[in-house]
């Protein structure tokens, strides 16, 4: 059965930054797109970074472009989000998603999610 946990979500400062790790099991992650979403109060869910098993290829949402970075240890089947920069706006429930490839991860076809974790920027 596959396992999602993500760990790293906190309360922030404006300005400030947080490193949201999801450690991987039950499966081989290796091959898979891993990545995250995010949910605010009140909105949907939107896809805020993703990365390709073998790093090549990297999403990220217009939002986070130039502040948050995704990167992956394939040997610890585990995926990071580094969050510089943060925002108010960034308040939100990340999840963790693995699916099996990049191209479904652009369709929003996910395999797996997270039970989520909670980042909170104050002003």
């Amino acid at each position: 059965q596959v396992q999602l946990v993500e760990s790293g979500g906190g309360l922030v400062q404006a300005g400030g930054s947080l490193r949201l790790s999801c450690a991987a099991s039950g499966g081989t992650f290796s091959t898979y797109t891993m990545g995250w979403f995010r949910q605010a109060p009140g909105k949907e869910r939107e896809s805020v970074a993703a990365i390709s098993w073998s790093g090549a290829n990297t999403y990220y949402a217009d939002s986070v472009k130039g502040r948050f970075t995704v990167s992956r240890d394939n040997a610890k089947s585990t995926v990071y989000l580094q969050m510089n920069s943060l925002k108010p706006e960034d308040t939100a429930v990340y999840y963790c998603a693995v699916t099996r490839n990049y191209i479904n991860w652009v369709r929003g076809d996910i395999d797996n999610w997270g039970k989520g974790t909670l980042v909170t920027v104050s002003s």
